[in-house]
């Protein structure tokens, strides 16, 4: 076994990591950062996902650097694809014209932009960056982490010792390897008092449905039918109590009322959608945006409600278990792609889209599925602070306007309280919940561990509940929440405090927010925004 050391030890290259490794970086300290995948950026990348956002967050509401990221995606489109001259007039250019972001484009291209921005912290050696290293052990010395083992494809492994290490894990990892105090699953209405948890007792195996997405193209007049999948049969029968009719349906359920909405794949011809196009919601390349003559066509992002997979957790369960769970929704997604392709309805009275393609390319596989599955929900930390639904939820909070104003904020989010279906461990698999939340803060004792001194969560690991990971689960807030990890481990290494003594005392804890701000973290909503419920 090799060793090795940095100041600060990154693990999980999603979009929490990278902003935690360029912040302690930025600094001037040491960073290994360590990636499972061969690409980093996580949910955005590796798990395909374009970015889920809020309504304000062309002018506000994000921090500078993951503005930077932003624009960062937009000039590579400048520079390198043929624009059509509306598109490059565009100061909001929208490469897919997807309506579920602002900015719907290739994971690839966030892939290069990231990269791009690592750069030249990688020349100075300040960061080095491992991919296709996975965590398999931890070290401890009482209240203190002292090393990671990561295992990289070859099977060899490295320890690494830093003085602070980030878990920007999609799953928590260094919680359950470190034996750090952490929750899973749903908390009872007992324990947290939120009008939404569960009735009676807790169910750590009640988790949110992951979902393994994938990119089509469609080329009409084409067969690209993929081999009808192992478990088709299973998935074309299988129907959820709460789902309205066979999982392989057009039929989904609208998570704001719960009512049957009927779906179709593309729009018709007058441009309407029936009842709600899927084609175009999470659409990553608009032919529309481009020259002719470059030959680009439309490319759509899968990540529809109809491939998430409720049946059984990824955490707290056995290897074996968790390995089972995720076969199972590979085959879901490819099962979903086999109907649309033979069996789905089609506007003209038909059955089936031949013609729908497979673009692995633009994930990096070779099957076509994403390098990862997309998580929504992973082990959290038990905290100084727990963030619940009684904080930032709008019923919640009445008959009081806003969320609840933390003093010791580090950043702000807004996004509705949205959990996709869960797999309601012994109560079995159970429906969306969605309740409207107020733009909210993000409080520092939500990301200080209760015990353990040198450990910062990054991702959807931090103090939150089942409920309110579901509003702070999204990109630009994983990205605020690593780069306030890194910028607290580098701010540790200079003052030799740990970081619950930063929280502990009022001028402490002000130093370190002048820090945060003019390193362009946004701490407060605007006055005229922080009153109004988030819709989107």
């Amino acid at each position: 076994m090799r060793e090795d050391r940095c100041d600060v030890l990154v693990v999980g290259g999603g979009l929490g990591g990278v902003a935690a490794a360029l912040a302690a970086a930025r600094r001037g300290y040491g960073v290994v950062l360590t990636e499972a995948t061969d690409w980093i950026g996580g949910q955005l990348t590796t798990q395909g996902v374009p970015p889920d956002e809020h309504p304000w967050i062309e002018e506000f509401g994000c921090t500078r650097g993951y503005r930077a990221l932003r624009d960062g995606i937009r000039a590579y489109y400048r520079r390198n694809y043929p624009l059509t001259a509306a598109a490059a007039a565009d100061p909001r250019f929208n490469p897919g014209n997807g309506r579920v972001s602002r900015i719907c484009h290739e994971p690839r291209v966030a892939v290069a932009v990231l990269e791009e921005m690592l750069a030249p912290y990688r020349a100075a050696r300040r960061i080095r960056l491992l991919t296709r290293h996975e965590p398999v052990a931890v070290g401890r010395d009482g209240d203190r982490i002292t090393s990671v083992s990561l295992r990289d494809a070859a099977g060899e492994v490295v320890e690494i010792a830093a003085a602070y290490t980030v878990d920007a894990t999609e799953l928590g990892d260094l919680l359950e390897l470190g034996a750090v105090e952490h929750v899973t699953g749903a908390e009872s209405a007992a324990e947290t008092g939120e009008p939404h948890a569960l009735d009676g007792e807790a169910e750590p195996l009640d988790q949110q449905a992951v979902s393994w997405c994938f990119a089509l193209e469609h080329r009409p007049g084409e067969e690209h039918v993929i081999d009808r999948p192992r478990d088709y049969a299973f998935w074309r029968d299988h129907q959820a109590d709460f789902w309205p009719g066979p999982q392989l349906n057009w039929a989904e359920i609208n998570p704001w009322d719960l009512t049957e909405h009927r779906r179709a794949l593309f729009e018709d011809s007058s441009g309407r959608p029936d009842g709600f196009g899927l084609w175009d919601f999470r659409r990553i390349l608009a032919r529309a945006n481009f020259a002719e003559s470059a030959g680009l066509g439309d490319v759509t992002l899968v990540n529809w409600a109809h491939i998430d997979y409720w049946l059984g957790p990824v955490v707290g369960v056995q290897p074996e278990e968790r390995e089972r769970h995720l076969e199972s929704a590979r085959q879901l997604s490819r099962s979903f792609l086999y109907w649309m392709q033979t069996e789905a309805p089609t506007a003209d009275g038909g059955a089936g889209y031949p013609g729908l393609r497979l673009r692995p390319d633009v994930l990096g596989t070779s099957d076509g599925l994403a390098k990862a599955p997309y998580v929504r929900e992973s082990r959290r930390i038990q905290a100084e602070f727990t963030v619940t639904e009684n904080h930032v939820g709008a019923r919640a909070r009445e008959p009081l306007v806003g969320a609840e104003v933390f003093a010791d904020t580090v950043g702000i989010g807004s996004y509705r309280i949205d959990l996709h279906p869960s797999t309601g461990g012994k109560r079995g698999p159970r429906t969306f919940v969605d309740i409207e939340t107020w733009p909210f803060q993000i409080p520092l004792g939500a990301l200080l561990p209760v015990r353990v001194d040198n450990l910062l969560p990054a991702a959807k690991n931090i103090g939150t509940t089942h409920l309110t990971n579901g509003c702070y689960r999204l990109h630009p807030i994983e990205w605020n929440i690593g780069e306030v990890a890194g910028t607290l481990a580098a701010h540790c290494l200079d003052t030799g405090l740990i970081p619950r003594q930063i929280r502990a005392r009022a001028d402490r804890l002000a130093e370190f927010q002048r820090l945060l701000a003019a390193d362009g973290v946004e701490l407060a909503w605007p006055r005229e925004v922080r009153g109004l419920k988030q819709y989107y």
